[in-house]
Order: C-alpha cells, then sequence, then structure tokens
C-alpha cells in the first residue's frame, strides 16, 4: 500500500465518521466500537 493510497482511505474513514456524529449522532459509534471491541476479543481468544 503507497502512502496515497493510506491516505485517501484515512480521509475517507474519517469523513465517514465526522458525517455519521454530525447526522446521527455518538450512538451508532458507540454500538460499533463495543461490537468491535468484543470482536477483537473473541479472535484473541482463537489465537
Amino acid at each position: 500500500m503507497t502512502n496515497r493510497l493510506a491516505l485517501v482511505l484515512s480521509l475517507m474513514i474519517a469523513t465517514a465518521i465526522v458525517v455519521d456524529v454530525v447526522l446521527n449522532g455518538t450512538g451508532n459509534l458507540v454500538f460499533l466500537g463495543k461490537k468491535f471491541y468484543n470482536l477483537i476479543e473473541w479472535i484473541a481468544f482463537w489465537r
């Protein structure tokens, strides 16, 4: 992955997060964060 591609992807993700927070509040972001944390714990269990 080139630096330019990494920068574009990170800007797209940051923009999506900002748009979600502005339009829907932080409830969805907190929910997804909790689910992602549970996924990481589940994956670590199988390691």
